[in-house]
């Protein structure tokens, strides 16, 4: 078993409120004597990650991923529970231990906007402690990675926000992390920005041994990069596992599109199995996993086909069912 560079036990995560009272003379009283509500954002979830691996962190608005990935980078001291990265108690925020990680927020930045994204590399190298030869080769490295060699010197303001990310990466990453805690870094940017921000983070973990920690909504993202996923709904864990175990346990069936050569009779597809959707001469069938190869046969044998292709549903519904039932 690779070596394990997180390690996460029955962590948990409480924040005491203080409660509003109703209309002007109970929130006067409040005043005096408050009371409080305890919320549970993250209920004693357990895990542990292997180094190089590349995990997708997943969950609705409000599950409590941020809130874990804030846990373990030291942002935030957990309520409860057991927390080690590399080996070190993140909420201890040794210097040592900051130099191995890095968070990377999709909605917020480091680079300064009238400056040139150069500036902000350089203010990164003298904080880490970064040699002169070694902070040159770094960016080179990494701009070209990315494709941005040419605007290193232009003031942020005037780069697009896919330009803007992945100099945020390059930002990110001077000092060579260990671990990347990566929260929503393709949010908001569009399909070619997305596709290559993906590429590279392949790319950096194959090159550099990299651990990936991912959040994502763009489920693209999850599906280009991570072969796990820890899925957490209402602060708990409900899933840990390889993303297509997921897709077999969730969704064991499978679409086959078929494309006909001309029209057919509607009872007729029905006699076939369970149509999801007609588009033309286009038909979707939806059937369970252990029948395909017996539907595929009457398919062929019953109906004019042009063409056909067998696919798994598409990972957003499965995701989506998950969150609606998380006891599947």
């Amino acid at each position: 078993m690779s070596e394990s560079v997180i390690t996460v036990r029955n962590l948990t995560k409480i924040y005491r409120v203080s409660l509003k009272g109703q209309g002007f003379l109970e929130g006067f009283k409040r005043i005096f004597k408050r009371e409080y509500k305890d919320i549970v954002a993250v209920n004693g979830i357990s895990f542990d990650i292997s180094k190089g691996e590349i995990v997708g962190f997943l969950g609705p608005n409000g599950a409590g991923k941020t809130t874990t990935l804030k846990m373990l980078t030291g942002l935030i001291y957990p309520t409860s529970g057991y927390v080690r990265v590399l080996g070190f108690k993140p909420f201890e925020r040794k210097k040592e231990f900051l130099k191995k990680i890095t968070l990377v927020m999709g909605q917020k930045q480091q680079l300064i906007w009238d400056l040139p994204p150069m500036d902000t590399f350089e203010i990164n190298a003298a904080i880490y402690e970064i040699p002169e030869k070694v902070f040159r080769k770094r960016v080179y490295e990494l701009s070209e990675m990315l494709s941005i060699t040419h605007i290193l010197k232009q003031p942020v303001r005037k780069l697009s926000l896919g330009e803007r990310m992945k100099a945020e990466l390059v930002a990110a990453l001077i000092h060579s992390p260990e671990i990347l805690f990566l929260d929503e870094p393709t949010i908001g940017l569009d399909v070619n920005a997305q596709v290559s921000i993906r590429e590279f983070l392949r790319e950096y973990n194959s090159k550099y041994k990299a651990t990936i920690i991912l959040t994502s909504h763009y489920m693209a993202d999850i599906e280009a990069l991570c072969d796990r996923v820890i899925v957490i709904h209402k602060g708990s864990l409900i899933f840990d596992g390889e993303l297509y175990d997921l897709l077999e346990k969730v969704a064991p069936y499978k679409e086959i599109h078929v494309e006909l050569k001309r029209p057919v009779n509607m009872d007729l597809l029905r006699s076939i199995g369970e149509v999801a959707d007609i588009d033309g001469l286009e038909v979707k069938f939806i059937m369970s996993r252990e029948s395909i190869y017996e539907n595929i046969q009457r398919i062929l044998k019953t109906l004019p086909v042009e063409d056909f292709s067998i696919t798994d549903p598409p990972i957003e519904s499965v995701i989506s069912k998950v969150f609606l039932n998380p006891e599947v």
